[in-house]
């Protein structure tokens, strides 16, 4: 089996699920598909996928990480660059071990008490 790395893991199924929590926050508070594509910087093709629930529904977010994703969102709302928001919500995903939970589901090669992603 091919090893997965955080990275990758980040990449492919976190970014997209919080992309698609915060499309989902801003859109309850009545912004458009256009409007939430240009704050976060994707297509609003993207965006209604995400709307649908046709892309990003593998993770599962815990309650008090949904709570920083929706203080981004209002931030993002506010005028705050979605990249700096993205890499808080990741950085607290790490710090949780919320990272290391997904990166077991999906690679079953790397060990139970596996912090890589941790190193400094």
């Amino acid at each position: 089996m091919k090893m997965i790395i955080p990275q990758e893991i980040e990449l492919y199924y976190v970014v997209p699920s919080i992309r698609k929590e915060l499309s989902k926050i801003m859109a309850k508070k009545g912004l458009s598909q256009k409007e939430i594509a240009k704050k976060l910087g994707i297509t609003e093709s993207a965006i209604s996928q995400y709307l649908k629930n046709k892309r990003a529904s593998k993770v599962k977010f815990d309650s008090k990480t949904k709570k920083h994703i929706e203080k981004s969102a209002n931030n993002i709302i506010k005028g705050a660059h979605v990249i700096t928001e993205l890499q808080k919500i990741s950085h607290i995903m790490k710090n949780n071990l919320t990272i290391c939970r997904i990166h077991h589901a999906y690679d079953s090669n790397i060990p139970k008490d596996c912090r890589l992603c941790m190193l400094k």
